[in-house]
């Protein structure tokens, strides 16, 4: 039995023309402020935070997220500016729709149920979706002058998120490992 762990999380990722704009964004705040952590993992809204799977049990995950996506319709997202958690993230904001919210707290209560893998912090923080591009290595001072320059900076993007996306975790970066179509 393969009793190693692998660390995953489960996201919305956005189609090609919009991750490669997310990505550049990411990589300017790379070049001009020392933060180049968010190209650790391709642009993605979050669903279900990083969590560990048993290598032998992933087949079971993968088809466990395939009869939760066989059921759900393809959600409408929208990207609207910039927003913050000080002093460390900057993010493209995602506005909450009444079907990202749902399908957040649906994914969550399913993979609780059939895996007993439970977020502990999201009892304490509500959900924010948000697409990052600058966190954990933006030093407070970069942060300052970071969020000068793109607090009211605009930028607008809708999509339809027609896959559940997880992702894996190689030991340096998130990489896409598999997708579900949301097909109802």
């Amino acid at each position: 039995m393969n009793q190693s762990k692998q660390r995953f999380f489960i996201a919305l990722v956005p189609p090609d023309d919009i991750e490669q704009h997310i990505t550049e964004i990411k990589l300017y705040f790379a070049e001009h402020y020392n933060s180049s952590r968010a190209l650790n993992s391709p642009p993605h809204v979050t669903l279900l935070p990083p969590f560990e799977c048993l290598a032998d049990d992933v087949p079971k995950l993968e088809e466990s997220l395939n009869q939760f996506s066989a059921n759900r319709l393809s959600i409408p997202v929208t990207l609207s500016g910039f927003a913050a958690f000080a002093p460390r993230v900057i993010y493209v904001d995602v506005v909450k729709s009444p079907a990202l919210l749902e399908i957040q707290k649906d994914l969550m209560s399913y993979i609780e149920a059939n895996f007993g893998i439970v977020d502990r912090r999201s009892p304490l923080r509500p959900f924010v979706p948000h697409m990052t591009v600058a966190f954990s290595d933006l030093t407070e001072p970069n942060f300052d002058a970071a969020w000068l320059e793109f607090k009211d900076r605009s930028l607008h993007f809708q999509f339809t998120a027609s896959t559940l996306t997880l992702l894996l975790h190689d030991g340096s970066r998130w990489n896409i490992s598999n997708q579900f179509p949301l097909s109802a």
